[in-house]
């Protein structure tokens, strides 16, 4: 069996002895052009020359949950792409979530101004309540951060294409429970796949639908949002902030409004991080479940896109 690896932007070595280690009777190998063909591919953003020359791949092992980037390539018919679970990725998204919402909720920015201009303030604490969470995207990650944001006691609600059901979080599905997600929710979490269908779903008239006072967290992909009318309801003041880790452009180009925005915190896309040996380890077991002819967790379909 031989699995080749391309990931862009990472380095090769230690997957390479990670994967060597967890699957001892395999040859893997880094992919350059003219290797020879494989039977699995291990792949992060590989370029199209990658999946012209392997047309033999039995699966494609994505190095995320997010399979957007892939899915933009030319894949021959029938490829199966498997992308990943959770590797340690759920609960980075959990605490990364819980912690803007917390600091947005506690006004804990501006009390740090405060505190740089040499002033003891109060502010009068607020109702939880008052504050529901709307999570777009009830996947694995989806799930772990609603689980997460109901131990701070806010109400939870949850959107989705298809109809879920999680403890203690109320649930809509479909175009036409959108409006009604979005009509009782102060707080929105997108963590959606990117799609033709939710490209660029955070615009003027789905966030204008949010509560007053609205803030959004936007953890899923740059492109889910359409920046020109997050600033206007920003500018406006009908929405209150927006804590962003994604960006349609990265890096963030140099000068881009959002690095300066009194009311946006920007962060490197880095709210969930692939870590590496909970991610050899998921890999080399779905591999190995393939080879016996057993069925696996991620495979993505592809026409839906996640």
């Amino acid at each position: 069996m031989r699995i080749v690896f391309s990931a862009t932007g990472m380095k090769a070595a230690p997957w390479l002895a990670g994967l060597r280690e967890a699957l001892p009777g395999a040859e893997v190998l880094e992919w350059q052009p003219g290797a020879p063909p494989a039977d699995y591919g291990v792949v992060w953003a590989p370029p199209q020359a990658f999946i012209d020359e392997q047309p033999g791949l039995k699966a494609l092992f994505n190095l995320g949950a997010g399979v957007d980037a892939l899915l933009r390539l030319a894949l021959p018919p029938g490829l199966q792409v498997v992308r990943l679970d959770d590797a340690g990725m759920a609960v980075q998204m959990a605490e990364f979530v819980c912690h803007a919402l917390i600091r947005h909720f506690r006004e804990l920015d501006a009390y740090e101004r405060d505190i740089e201009a040499g002033t003891w303030s109060y502010r009068k604490p607020r109702d939880r309540a008052e504050c529901p969470v709307g999570i777009m995207g009830l996947g694995v990650l989806g799930a772990r951060v609603a689980q997460a944001v109901q131990q701070f006691e806010f109400p939870v609600r949850g959107w989705s294409r298809s109809p879920r059901a999680l403890p203690g979080v109320e649930c809509f599905a479909g175009a036409d429970q959108l409006d009604a997600f979005l009509a009782g929710t102060r707080v929105l979490v997108c963590l959606l796949p990117l799609t033709s269908e939710t490209e660029n779903i955070l615009n003027q008239r789905t966030l204008s639908r949010l509560l007053p006072g609205a803030f959004l967290i936007n953890v899923a992909r740059g492109a889910h949002l359409v920046e020109a009318d997050l600033l206007a309801l920003l500018d406006s003041g009908q929405m209150a902030g927006a804590a962003l880790d994604v960006f349609r452009t990265e890096p963030l180009p140099a000068g881009h409004p959002f690095w300066t925005h009194p009311r946006i915190t920007v962060t490197p896309h880095t709210s969930a991080r692939t870590l590496r040996e909970a991610t050899i380890v998921q890999v080399a077991a779905k591999l190995q479940a393939l080879e016996r002819g057993e069925p696996i967790a991620g495979v993505v379909e592809t026409k839906r896109g996640y």
